[in-house]
């Protein structure tokens, strides 16, 4: 995973710096968005991954894919990435430009994992703690993990809050164990 979030850096702060440029952050993350999903499609990975297939005939048909939305420099980062075989890398090149784009908006990017589905309600308070706690807007990503019996997981960048039944286990049983 470190290597490709390596491979992944200057591409993603390469398009980041020329989405700010065009004051396009939003539109930006919408075409990486869609240009990760294409690439992460079964049929485009095992093309990608086919040597008899030319990169830039890739290249076209995942513009192609991706539609007029994407722009002439939306191509040309396709192509780019096509000629530097860095197609695959484009999922984690969204995450980082995401992670980019809401540290340029002082927004921060939380996970909430919990047990069981949660409400909207229940998101909207933990958004509000949230954004009270930390003083900045929260944008936030639920999942959930039946896993952790009760409660939930909070990570925020490198923070994690754990109010899980689980964590709570594994804390005791430290504690009589360690």
């Amino acid at each position: 995973m470190s290597e490709l979030s390596t491979l992944a850096r200057p591409y993603a702060e390469a398009v980041f710096r020329l989405a700010q440029a065009e004051s396009d952050l939003a539109g930006w993350s919408q075409r990486i968005a869609r240009l990760a999903a294409i690439v992460s499609d079964a049929q485009m990975a095992r093309l990608i991954a086919d040597p008899a297939v030319p990169a830039d005939r890739v290249a076209t048909l995942i513009v192609e894919v991706a539609g007029a939305d994407l722009g002439e420099r939306g191509a040309n980062f396709v192509r780019v990435l096509a000629d530097n075989d860095r197609l695959t890398v484009l999922p984690e090149i969204a995450s980082q430009f995401e992670t980019l784009k809401a540290q340029a908006e002082g927004t921060l990017e939380a996970t909430i994992t919990s047990a069981q589905e949660l409400t909207q309600a229940q998101i909207d308070d933990l958004v509000a703690g949230l954004k009270a706690r930390f003083n900045r807007a929260v944008s936030v990503e639920v999942a959930v993990d039946p896993s952790l019996i009760g409660g939930a997981v909070i990570s925020i960048g490198d923070q994690v809050i754990d109010g899980s039944v689980k964590g709570r286990l594994e804390k005791m049983a430290f504690a009589l164990h360690g």
